[in-house]
């Protein structure tokens, strides 16, 4: 009788032949390999899953773009970077700009003037309140807090009135990002505490 970890492995390698996915089938592949801690064998099976896709709740690119995370989970850098770039060339619905994770990876690769050059690209176009955030916690683990806090801010804006949990992590990453700059508070702090 197979083990557990035997079991869910095969699992995980089921989904490489599905041509239309469902945003589950996709979730419970990230859950599976979770439990495995094992990002190598995901990402392979997001490519596999990738190479064939035909349809599904979600785009190709943002198959792609999961891929990418897990490569570089698993440490991966150079094809972290190859899958960001595929998903960005896809041109599919994401709700991350591909190059935010291009720039965070370049980052990482001790490659920082290609990573703020990208993140300028960005800020001269069209960019999601989801790819402000994930610039602004780029930024932040970078150490450059006053790009950060701009970033956050114009997420925000971005946002409108409405709330949203994009909107609130935001609000929650500017508002820690003001205390490290030692700055007060001020009327989008405000903002933070209404949406408790």
């Amino acid at each position: 009788m197979p083990s557990d970890a035997l079991r869910k492995q095969a699992e995980i390698g089921s989904l490489g032949t599905v041509a239309h996915v469902t945003n589950e089938q996709v979730d419970r592949l990230l859950e599976q390999a979770l439990l495995l801690d094992d990002h190598g064998a995901l990402a392979r099976r997001l490519d596999a899953l990738a190479k064939g896709y035909e349809s599904g709740e979600m785009s190709r690119a943002a198959i792609l773009m999961l891929a990418a995370e897990e490569w570089r989970q698993a440490g991966q850098l150079a094809t972290a970077l190859d899958r960001y770039q595929s998903a960005l060339d896809d041109g599919g619905e994401v709700p991350v700009d591909p190059r935010a994770g291009i720039a965070d990876t370049l980052f990482e690769l001790d490659r920082p003037d290609e990573a703020r050059a990208l993140i300028a690209a960005i800020k001269g176009g069209d960019w999601s309140p989801a790819t402000a955030l994930s610039i602004a916690e780029t930024l932040v683990a970078y150490g450059d807090l006053d790009a950060a806090h701009e970033w956050a801010t114009e997420g925000i804006r971005a946002c409108g009135a409405t709330g949203s949990g994009i909107r609130d992590s935001l609000l929650r990453t500017r508002y820690r990002i003001r205390v490290d700059l030692g700055l007060p508070e001020d009327d989008l702090d405000a903002l933070l505490d209404v949406s408790r």
